[in-house]
């Protein structure tokens, strides 16, 4: 039970990656609330059955581009629980466009869900952090693309290199009040933002050809990554990027 009695925030938590690092904090004695998006019943009920199974969590429906949606929920939480001691920025969301082609609204739209969301989530979290002392910990689920260039996929690769500037940012300023803040970048993973890539043999041969484990992640191989993070074992871990990618990161160096 590494994280008994935490109360903990994972923001797109209805699926994916978020899913399953809510589940593993609820299984490591974790409150655990369970942020999804408004407007998708699919994600709304995912998230309360989720809940449904855990041993003490809430399900909250937010935008995290919306300030004013995650000030209600991080207010929220705190009437639940009394605090908040993690929070996983978790929410993302990519458009596939030619740069070329890219309107504003797509670019907008990818930045204002991944960079602002995560940006005005973690504020709200380490300012009720700060105010209520004792530390807290910021886990930013960012890509392997914060490093690596993915063509068609601009607004997401800049969204991603800015979570990293950020967190490493945060890491100092926030060292003050006791808040880590961490990175977790993904490579390939099975999550249904992946979907396409998995049901296509050809595309699902050539991305498994760049990994040097010749497979695709589990999102609770991320998921251990994060509880990790989130632990009293990682208290002196702070400003640092775990890339969780079967070596994809070094393969791309190499070249």
């Amino acid at each position: 039970m590494r994280l008994k009695d935490k109360v903990a925030l994972v923001t797109g938590a209805s699926s994916g990656i978020g899913a399953a690092i809510a589940a593993r904090f609820a299984a490591e004695g974790a409150r655990v609330a369970v942020n999804y998006r408004p407007g998708s019943p699919r994600d709304r009920d995912a998230a309360r059955a989720a809940v449904a199974g855990f041993t003490d969590a809430v399900a909250i429906e937010a935008d995290v581009s919306r300030r004013d949606q995650v000030e209600a929920m991080v207010a929220a939480i705190v009437k639940e629980y009394g605090r908040v001691d993690i929070a996983v920025l978790n929410a993302g969301i990519e458009i596939k466009k030619g740069f070329l082609d890219t309107t504003d609204d797509e670019w907008n739209r990818v930045l204002g869900v991944n960079l602002f969301g995560s940006f005005a989530v973690s504020q709200a979290a380490a300012r009720e952090m700060a105010r209520q002392g004792g530390g807290g910990r910021l886990i930013y689920i960012s890509s392997v693309h914060e490093d690596i260039p993915f063509p068609e996929y601009t607004s997401y690769c800049a969204s991603k290199g800015a979570i990293r500037m950020m967190m490493r940012n945060l890491c100092i300023e926030l060292a003050p009040h006791g808040i880590t803040a961490n990175n977790i970048a993904p490579g390939a993973i099975a999550t249904p933002i992946n979907q396409a890539v998995l049901d296509n043999p050809i595309a699902f041969k050539n991305a498994v050809s760049e990994i040097p484990l010749g497979r695709f992640g589990r999102p609770d191989e991320v998921a251990s990554v994060a509880v990790f993070l989130a632990s009293d074992e990682a208290s002196y871990v702070s400003g640092s990027t775990y890339y969780v990618d079967g070596g994809l990161t070094q393969q791309v160096t190499m070249y």
